[in-house]
């Protein structure tokens, strides 16, 4: 995953930030936002705090991989 420069990061000020339905069950909740080029993951019990940033490529190569069970427990 590329890293990005201040510019490319969504910020809460500059997104419309969603819950994951899949995270919610527990207290583990994340937000995602999503921008042109860039996704942004960030704890929904934190909204001021950090947030990770991923280019759209990797987000998608990223949710292929959960889809595909390459992040599944052993």
């Amino acid at each position: 995953m590329r890293a990005h420069n201040s510019t490319d990061r969504v910020t809460p000020s500059h997104a419309a930030w969603r819950k994951s339905s899949y995270s919610c069950d527990s207290a583990a909740c994340v937000e995602v936002a999503l921008s042109f080029e860039t996704v942004g993951v960030r704890d929904s019990k934190d909204v001021t705090g950090p947030t990770l940033s991923f280019s759209a490529d990797a987000w998608r190569t990223f949710i292929a991989g959960v889809q595909a069970g390459d992040c599944d427990r052993p």
